[in-house]
């Protein structure tokens, strides 16, 4: 598999309730242009060790990934955006999101917790040839 071909990327963590739920807006939004896959999945394990370091703790906040650079978190919320208003038209394959995700991660603590999370982490890693 290219990663290059899949480009742009939005990896979330498929096992927490409100990160699912943001995955499905972005999709709804975006359409068939960005390839959304999980944290935990295959597709997204193979891609992130293709991106990240080999020690790299990816999950704790989402990324956006382009062509030239990925966002993680915070980082990642206005490129995000602006692909999906300005973005070009892509025929990705989307697959469906599957809700994933415990009861704890249900709660409204929960939903402050991840909020707290991704205003206060951000990264952006510029990306060499993939």
């Amino acid at each position: 598999m290219k990663i290059r071909d899949l480009l742009p990327i939005l990896i979330y963590d498929d096992s927490c309730y409100h990160c699912s739920k943001f995955a499905n807006i972005a999709k709804s939004l975006a359409g068939k242009n960005i390839l959304i896959v999980g944290h935990y999945t295959d597709i997204g394990k193979e891609i992130k060790s293709e991106i990240f370091p080999k020690d790299y703790d990816s999950t704790r906040m989402f990324w956006f990934v382009t062509d030239k650079t990925a966002y993680g978190g915070r980082a990642g919320v206005l490129p995000l955006i602006s692909f999906i208003l300005t973005g070009k038209s892509r025929k990705i394959p989307v697959k469906d999101i599957p809700l994933i995700y415990g009861n704890d991660c249900k709660t409204t603590r929960a939903f402050f917790m991840r909020v707290r999370t991704l205003l206060s982490n951000s990264q952006k890693i510029p990306l060499k040839q993939i």
